[in-house]
């Protein structure tokens, strides 16, 4: 690119790829909200319906990296819309979908297509604009996501509510519709420069550089998840007013759009080096909910910063991925793309369960401290890998 600043076809292929995580992150998300509904319509325990969570997640992290791997020389721009056309008919056949095990099915499907399109998605975000802005446009298509929880679901939710869960399908179905029509209009033409087998794709995994970068966002997502996922018993032992706890779940939400806008900025100019102090002050946030849960307001006001620290990382280990493939395997930059989504979810696997550990040895804000360990963590292999940046930089 030629330029440094972004044209009206650039913020058209911005929103279209936002437009696009948006739709895949309310059809992730918004299972976790009608799942009581689906446990009480299939005639199935609330546990086997959270199976369809943990099959989703094992099987994005699995599948993308294979998928990515295998289909790295495919066109992109016909690889995604075919991506997002399978994606329509998956979500379809949910609408109809009357068993746990053809649910189950089409879940994990999802699963697959999901993980790839939002592999693309980074990719062509990250190809396809000047290179001071790839972080703003990063932030942008990862706010899609955030977006998904804040809106997406909570619809999704509501339809279920009124109708039954079937129709929620119904709505990412549609919502699929218009992301098709938005991405065959706007995503351009792209050329691989390089026609990589599978073996090249995963000597990428070997270098302890990659790996490295890999557990950088797992542990950041790791040290949110371990007091998130028990963010709700917290609100309750912190005697949150009845009622209040659904609006201070949104406006967690809410706050986390500002984190990514944030996390855009942080990755305008030396993200890793800005990194390392990010992790540290998150560990102290976490940390200090021990004490501030005390009391109402302050409990409130740490789990807004909690919120607003929670996602400064993804724009920078995204990009820093992708870039450090470019060094070490240039053939493998499918595949990098694919990695810190598969670290988040690497990471909030990881966090709730050493959370949960620690929540049931009986005292539950000790999950503040876990949290904040893993920040200080993630603090140190972000140093680490910084110094080794800048050793190699010296040496060049």
């Amino acid at each position: 690119m030629h330029t440094t600043e972004l044209t009206k076809r650039h913020w058209l292929l911005i929103l279209t790829l936002t437009l696009l995580t948006f739709v895949l992150g309310t059809s992730e998300f918004v299972i976790v909200g009608i799942l009581t509904d689906i446990s009480s319509s299939l005639h199935i325990t609330n546990a086997k319906a959270g199976t369809l969570v943990s099959a989703f997640a094992i099987t994005f992290a699995i599948a993308t990296p294979l998928v990515m791997s295998a289909t790295s020389h495919f066109p992109k721009r016909k690889w995604m819309l075919f991506l997002i056309g399978l994606f329509i008919i998956l979500n379809a056949l949910c609408v109809i979908s009357t068993t746990y095990v053809m649910l189950l099915a089409l879940r994990m499907m999802t699963a697959i297509v999901t993980g790839v399109l939002i592999s693309l998605a980074m990719i062509v975000a990250s190809e396809n604009m000047p290179i001071a802005k790839r972080g703003l446009a990063i932030s942008f298509v990862f706010g899609g996501f955030t977006l998904a929880n804040v809106i997406g679901v909570p619809i999704g939710t509501v339809i279920a509510e009124r109708y039954d869960w079937n129709a929620t399908f119904l709505l990412t179905t549609l919502l699929g519709a218009i992301a098709f029509l938005a991405s065959f209009f706007i995503l351009p033409t792209m050329h691989n420069p390089f026609r990589s087998s599978m073996r090249d794709q995963f000597s990428l995994l070997t270098h302890p550089r990659i790996l490295m970068a890999f557990f950088i966002p797992s542990l950041g997502f790791g040290a949110t998840y371990a007091v998130y996922t028990y963010l709700v018993p917290i609100l309750k032992g912190m005697e949150a007013p009845s009622g209040s706890i659904s609006w201070i779940l949104f406006g967690y939400g809410f706050i986390s759009i500002f984190s990514n806008i944030l996390a855009g900025k942080i990755a305008s100019y030396n993200a890793i080096g800005r990194l390392r102090f990010v992790f540290l002050v998150q560990a102290v946030v976490l940390i200090s909910l021990y004490w501030t849960t005390d009391n109402f307001i302050f409990g409130l006001v740490n789990i807004s910063l909690m919120s607003l620290m929670a996602i400064l990382l993804t724009t920078s280990t995204q990009l820093y991925l992708i870039d450090l493939a470019g060094i070490y395997q240039p053939k493998a930059t499918g595949l990098a793309a694919s990695l810190m989504p598969v670290a988040s979810n690497v990471g909030i696997a990881f966090g709730s369960a050493l959370g949960g550990i620690v929540y049931h040895q009986g005292n539950l804000m000790s999950v503040t401290w876990v949290g904040g360990l893993i920040a200080i963590l993630a603090s140190l292999l972000t140093f680490l890998s910084h110094r080794l940046d800048q050793k190699q930089k010296q040496a060049a």
